[in-house]
């Protein structure tokens, strides 16, 4: 990618998966491969899941509710990313158990840790991530939502969010895997905080919870959004992939638990629920994403 040109948005998929690629096209690590420890916390939902908001969980909870960071990925480092933005994932973290980000699927993701995820509505995780792009990696009003779904979540449905919830619905019994849902989370914040602490082998006593549960209200990090913008990965963006300044890369927003509906067209969540029922219902039985929830 030629960033002497003028900054740009992409204007079409195969655009922003071009501006995407150049920023790790001839990139060698200076860091060794990533290590797990048996205590380590990888906390791997897919993309627009959850997982900002428990990476804010785990730090929150392992330190008593430190404040002091820019980037929540700082703190709780991106695997995928993070020695492209200069971070040394085997270094010591500011508190124990370390924790780290990633999106990876449970084939891919390194093995030898401890795993936390939270599954959502493909439906709400769509609309969530077309939201999060646009604005940054693409020229807002540029590229339809149906466009977006079909090259993310439509053309090859045996990858993405798919592939992704069926690789960790059939280990989420395993001892060192913690799966939970973003709609149980919304409904019982204090649930999913006690079940990350006993996960993480962390004390929980009543101050500690109390801390936890403002410092991961969406009223909190939404007055603190500077610290879950990803702004790390988006200044490289800027300087690697010819985004332009300024980009709105907010993480938390609303969170509503089925807003989809108010948004995709009848077409499109008609194909959603078909590669459901392909995907899905095919193989565990489940017809819907709630009936799958419901189960956990």
């Amino acid at each position: 990618m030629n960033t002497n040109s003028e900054p740009r948005r992409a204007r079409t998929m195969a655009e922003m998966a071009e501006k995407m690629g150049s920023m790790f096209a001839g990139f060698e690590s200076p860091f060794k491969p990533y290590e797990p420890l048996p205590t380590d916390v990888i906390i791997t939902p897919f993309a627009k899941c959850g997982t900002t908001w428990l990476q804010q969980i785990f730090h929150t909870l392992r330190t008593r509710g430190a404040t002091d960071y820019d980037d929540i990925s700082r703190v709780v480092p991106w695997l995928e990313v993070s020695a492209r933005l200069g971070i040394d994932v085997n270094a010591p973290q500011k508190a124990e158990p370390r924790g780290f980000k990633s999106h990876l699927s449970f084939t891919d993701v390194p093995k030898g840790a401890k795993y936390i995820l939270s599954m959502r509505d493909p439906r709400d995780a769509l609309v969530s991530m077309y939201r999060f792009m646009e604005g940054w990696f693409l020229e807002p009003g540029a590229v339809s939502l149906e466009a977006f779904a079909r090259a993310n979540y439509v053309n090859d449905p045996d990858k993405g969010y798919w592939g992704h919830l069926r690789s960790w619905w059939d280990v989420r019994d395993n001892p060192n895997v913690l799966m939970l849902s973003y709609e149980a989370m919304n409904a019982d914040p204090t649930l999913a905080i006690k079940r990350v602490a006993e996960f993480c082998n962390i004390s929980l006593d009543d101050e500690l919870l109390a801390i936890t549960l403002k410092h991961s209200s969406l009223a909190y990090m939404l007055e603190n959004k500077h610290q879950f913008d990803d702004h790390m990965f988006v200044e490289l963006s800027e300087s690697v992939a010819g985004i332009p300044k300024g980009s709105d890369s907010a993480k938390v927003r609303e969170g509503k638990v089925g807003g989809h509906a108010k948004v995709l067209s009848p077409e499109l969540i008609a194909t959603l629920d078909d590669i459901w029922a392909s995907q899905i219902t095919a193989r565990y039985g489940f017809n819907t994403y709630q009936d799958m929830a419901a189960a956990l």
